[in-house]
């Protein structure tokens, strides 16, 4: 298993931008897009999950609608097996299976091609780019279940440790980097 070093710890740190009262005020956004326009912090973070991935005979990753899908590609491709996109309702044109989850003011959706996962009890890796409450990494795992895939494990680049995300999770949760 792969462990982060401090230098490329900084190297992923320092890519990624904190914009203050986004979306709302109090609110501290962790912008993902410098990590992504940042070739050596791209580069140091995929080569440290393919080098931790690499050995766990993964069949699959599935990664959270929308930035999930730009991490778990990459990495899907690094690794040389299928990518499933876990979508929010209504943006897949097959026949799908669903998974709601609570948001601060709501309720949302999430689906999966009931097909998504071909071979039997397939061995998955759910991937976003944050967790923060858990909300929709919980739904999704669930929903890895519910089409007959084992989530292996949730692998999240940030993680706001303070929200306690990872708890609600029935799967074992890999964090990058976490703030406190």
């Amino acid at each position: 298993m792969s462990i982060l070093s401090l230098e490329d710890k900084k190297i992923i740190e320092s890519s990624i931008r904190d914009i203050p009262n986004f979306p709302k005020e109090g609110v501290v956004f962790k912008d993902i897009t410098t990590l992504l326009n940042n070739p050596k912090a791209l580069k140091t973070l995929m080569n440290h999950l393919e080098k931790r991935y690499k050995s766990y005979d993964l069949d699959y990753i599935a990664g959270i609608d929308a930035r999930g899908f730009i991490f778990g590609s990459i990495l899907a491709d690094r690794l040389n097996i299928g990518f499933v996109p876990v979508r929010k309702k209504g943006k897949l044109p097959y026949t799908t299976v669903a998974e709601k989850y609570a948001l601060e003011y709501g309720i949302d959706e999430i689906e999966v091609h009931i097909d998504a996962f071909p071979k039997e009890n397939a061995r998955v890796l759910l991937m976003d780019d944050l967790i923060a409450t858990g909300g929709t990494a919980k739904a999704a795992a669930s929903l890895l279940s519910k089409v007959g895939a084992n989530c292996v494990e949730a692998c999240f680049i940030l993680e706001l440790n303070f929200l306690k995300g990872r708890n609600d999770i029935d799967a074992d949760v890999y964090s990058v980097m976490q703030v406190n």
